[in-house]
């Protein structure tokens, strides 16, 4: 069959833009490993929450503009193939290249001469070059070759592949050309640099800079902590009408790229010689919170009761909550629960998430209990704790949520959902972070 587009993985990345090109009249074929994903996707159904996507997947299937398939058919011709597979970290904290050199075997049995191949996986520098061009140059056929990474907002996807500029990077302007091409049929915006490398740093150095702002807030949060002040109060007071200051609210911050990203960045640099120590030193306040946030909370709370059944209750699993999201990868609520296991070991723990399915939370904490809603993840809890930002939990009633407690019951909130709850400001079983020593202090 004859396809405009070849997309190699059809996880979030791969399925907005096929959907999103399939949309705007490409023909789209999709090539995904995981055979579940591949006949839900020709169903017309998506396998990941994401606002606006299920509705056009459903429509392109129909249409026939858009197709998933195991693997190529031997008669599967595409014009361009593009490369959406995850590069997630390896045991030795470098991102997996093996599912790269997958999509690159792939390709190479599948193009014709001038082909466009597009890397859009999130890579070390370098990667589009040593390893993409140079198995590409092996096969003595002419091909054009364009890095072009993914930016979108996890949530917000469908409405930001029309919104961003597209970034290309090549070293051919013939590749260039051909990559824009093919953008142009969803966005207007396109952004030209001249090597892969420029557009491959492009994409680390955008969440690196996201994933150090937010450190910088975890940092305010750490000081304001330990002086006895607000440090909702000093952020949100500090850049009132003040034009030189805009600081993040602090959080914890994880997820499929903030968790990585920074690390790929990282390491791509080690080989040139350059250590990123703001970088690295931001990734490590980040990772440190939930390890540092839990011991606080025993030490004072709960130093006494370790060999207790104490039951502890995670609100908020997915790792983000704005926009809404089911996606469990990277997400500091699982680093939060490790915490929990590890330091009340015979706490009774349990679940909840208003977004993520119970099948899922099931699969990804099998010993946990999964809870139907709030007030049965509040009921007689001494601990609970909310891992995300989903408005869901500030539309709640913090009063109800608190008198559900046991009586010595406390409720830990990274995200600061009720800060402008009264009940939450003099309740001294409302603790939030940035407002730990505070409410201790009372």
């Amino acid at each position: 069959m004859n396809f405009e587009v070849g997309i190699i993985g059809l996880g979030y990345v791969g399925l907005t833009l096929a959907a999103s090109l399939a949309k705007s009249g490409v023909k789209v074929l999709g090539i995904e490993s995981n055979e579940e994903i591949v006949t839900k996707v020709n169903s017309g159904k998506a396998h990941f929450t994401e606002v606006g996507l299920a509705p056009i997947i459903e429509d392109q299937i129909k249409n026939g503009n858009l197709i998933a398939k195991k693997k190529f058919d031997a008669t599967d011709c595409c014009k361009y193939f593009i490369i959406t597979v995850g590069t997630p970290l390896g045991s030795d904290g470098k991102p997996r290249i093996d599912m790269i050199k997958t999509a690159i075997s792939e390709v190479i049995n599948q193009m014709s001469d001038a082909s466009t191949i597009i890397v859009r996986s999130t890579v070390e520098v370098g990667t589009t070059r040593k390893l993409v061009e140079n198995e590409l140059i092996k096969t003595n056929k002419k091909y054009y070759l364009a890095m072009c990474p993914e930016r979108t907002l996890e949530g917000n996807a469908i409405k930001e592949l029309n919104l961003l500029p597209q970034i290309i990077g090549s070293d051919s302007f013939k590749a260039s050309e051909s990559a824009a091409k093919l953008f142009r049929n969803i966005t207007k915006s396109i952004i030209y640099v001249d090597t892969y490398e420029a557009a491959e740093i492009i994409k680390l150095v955008d969440n690196a800079y996201r994933d150090i702002q937010f450190a910088f807030a975890n940092e305010v949060a750490r000081a304001c902590d330990s002086v006895g002040v607000n440090a909702l109060e000093v952020i949100n007071s500090g850049k009132q009408n003040y034009p030189r200051t805009n600081v993040a609210l602090p959080g914890l911050v994880g997820g499929p790229c903030l968790e990585k990203d920074p690390h790929i960045f990282h390491q791509s640099l080690k080989k040139y010689g350059i250590d990123l120590e703001i970088t690295k030193a931001a990734r490590f306040v980040n990772e440190r919170q939930p390890s540092e946030v839990i011991s606080k909370l025993i030490e004072k709370y709960f130093k006494n009761k370790l060999k207790e059944r104490l039951k502890v209750s995670l609100l908020g699993m997915a790792f983000k909550g704005k926009p809404l999201t089911d996606d469990l990868r990277g997400s500091m609520a699982t680093v939060v629960y490790k915490e929990i296991r590890e330091s009340l070991p015979s706490a009774q723990i349990g679940v909840y998430d208003p977004v993520v399915s119970k099948e899922n939370l099931k699969n990804h904490y099998p010993n946990c209990q999964i809870f139907k809603d709030i007030k049965d993840a509040a009921e007689d809890t001494d601990l609970l704790l909310i891992t995300n930002n989903n408005d869901f939990f500030s539309h709640q009633n913090l009063d109800d949520i608190i008198n559900s407690l046991s009586p010595e019951g406390i409720v830990f909130d990274f995200w600061n959902n009720f800060s402008s709850d009264p009940v939450a400001v003099n309740n001294k079983k409302y603790l939030s972070l940035g407002n730990f020593k505070v409410a201790n202090n009372e």
